[in-house]
């Protein structure tokens, strides 16, 4: 049955609640939520030890891929002064989160919420961090590309099925309520950091559809299927074309149990996408030209069940299909820097859409055990050796360059929930029982 009159208000009026925020915007999400969201447990050393340990929390498909929370908020904070932080500022952090821990279940029906650190962060201290940890500082991946550089201390990553859950969880952190799904509030992160940055972000079927009108990247023919999570039309994160929370999680040193996590912000421009290119023509960038000539994907990929279908032998015809097809694909190009000799996917993403500043943009958040790893897929991805090839170009005909452009990079550490309050180099949390 299709979405009646009534439906379309609620959904506007979550979309706007999420992308304004602020006391006013919690107020108007509330009105459309009849029960209150599931509570965090009583005993806390029952959750994860992982921030990152999302999978077994959120829902899946009938082929077992992960579905991410539905609305997201991406908080980048920053630390006052230049030296380390001190134990008021570390424990204020962890009753904050502790807090939310207590106030919502740990689910994509409760919230869940990572905090990272930057290498910015981390030059406070007198120390270094350990050689295991690979951390750098963000830097342009491509030779096209001018992005700014997210280099605030944090980055907190709030994601739920429910919009009221992400404002009241942010709302509850800046210091601008008591209590949170009735909890009492015991300490804000606003009393350790302030906010630099806000960003927000939505996935799901339907979603990018109900967004487009108007939107700065998208044609005004609101080409965006009805059934797309996201705005160039086809599904992603296939379950077999993502490495497993186990890989992606260091296992020794100070931070073990930690990930490092790469979050790009890219904008949209389809005018070209959905106005030059055919049906097939989009199948053939996004995936390889052999999913096109064989018929692979129809609608938004529901025919591809758990993987993308790149086959070692479409990684192999790459420079085959420049020659005969004029173009390449975007996943037979990243697989290349993306699987192991054995196969074995090396990165988990994340991704997400927005409408912030009313433009179309992808929030891209990659995790891995090595940041490096993730500039090795980008790599792969840019295609710059395929350029030799006349049909191919830097952009034109390269998998989806032509139509997504890095505005904003940044690297972070996400740490165990155990180290997850301002800690050291080494892997301290000085001050905290």
């Amino acid at each position: 049955m299709a979405d009646g009159p009534d439906e379309w208000t609620r959904r506007a009026t979550l979309k706007a609640a999420v992308a304004a925020g602020g006391a006013a915007a919690l107020s108007a999400c509330l009105d459309r939520y009849s029960e209150p969201a599931p509570s965090g447990p009583e005993d806390l050393s029952s959750l994860p030890g992982r921030q990152h340990a999302w999978n077994d929390r959120i829902r899946t498909d009938e082929h077992g891929n992960s579905l991410l929370p539905r609305h997201q908020s991406l908080l980048y904070l920053r630390l006052p002064g230049d030296g380390p932080p001190d134990a008021t500022a570390r424990r204020a952090v962890e009753a904050a989160l502790r807090t939310l821990d207590r106030a919502y279940e740990r689910s994509h029906e409760g919230l869940l919420c990572s905090l990272a650190y930057s290498p910015r962060y981390f030059d406070r201290f007198d120390d270094d961090l350990p050689p295991s940890t690979d951390l750098p500082e963000p830097r342009a991946l491509s030779p096209f590309e001018t992005p700014t550089f997210d280099r605030q201390d944090a980055l907190l990553h709030l994601a739920s099925d429910r919009a009221d859950v992400v404002l009241a969880a942010e709302g509850a952190l800046r210091g601008r309520q008591s209590t949170v799904n009735g909890v009492d509030v015991e300490s804000a992160l606003t009393d350790a950091f302030e906010v630099a940055d806000r960003r927000t972000g939505f996935v799901g079927a339907g979603m990018p559809a109900e967004r487009q009108d108007g939107l700065e990247g998208i044609p005004e023919s609101n080409p965006v299927p009805e059934n797309s999570p996201l705005f160039m039309g086809f599904k992603a994160g296939f379950r077999k074309n993502q490495a497993t929370e186990e890989h992606v999680t260091l296992s020794s040193g100070p931070f073990a149990g930690a990930t490092t996590k790469h979050v790009s912000n890219l904008r949209m421009r389809l005018d070209d996408w959905y106005g030059e290119q055919s049906f097939d023509e989009r199948v053939a960038e996004m995936f390889s030209p052999t999913h096109a000539a064989e018929d692979l994907v129809e609608g938004v990929g529901e025919t591809l069940g758990a993987s993308n279908g790149v086959t070692e032998e479409i990684i192999e015809r790459l420079p085959e299909h420049a020659r005969e097809h004029a173009r390449v694909g975007h996943a037979q190009k990243a697989a290349r820097g993306n699987r192991t000799d054995d196969g074995t996917v090396r990165t988990l993403r994340r991704h997400f859409e927005s409408t912030d500043d009313d433009e179309a943009s992808l929030h891209f958040p990659s995790l891995q055990q090595e940041i490096s790893t993730f500039e090795e897929v980008r790599t792969a991805m840019n295609g710059t050796d395929l350029t030799e090839i006349p049909t191919i170009r830097q952009r034109a005909n390269n998998g989806i360059l032509e139509y997504v452009f890095v505005k904003r990079r940044g690297n972070f550490l996400v740490p165990p929930r155990s180290l997850r309050s301002l800690p050291t180099p080494a892997g301290e949390t000085p001050g905290l029982d």
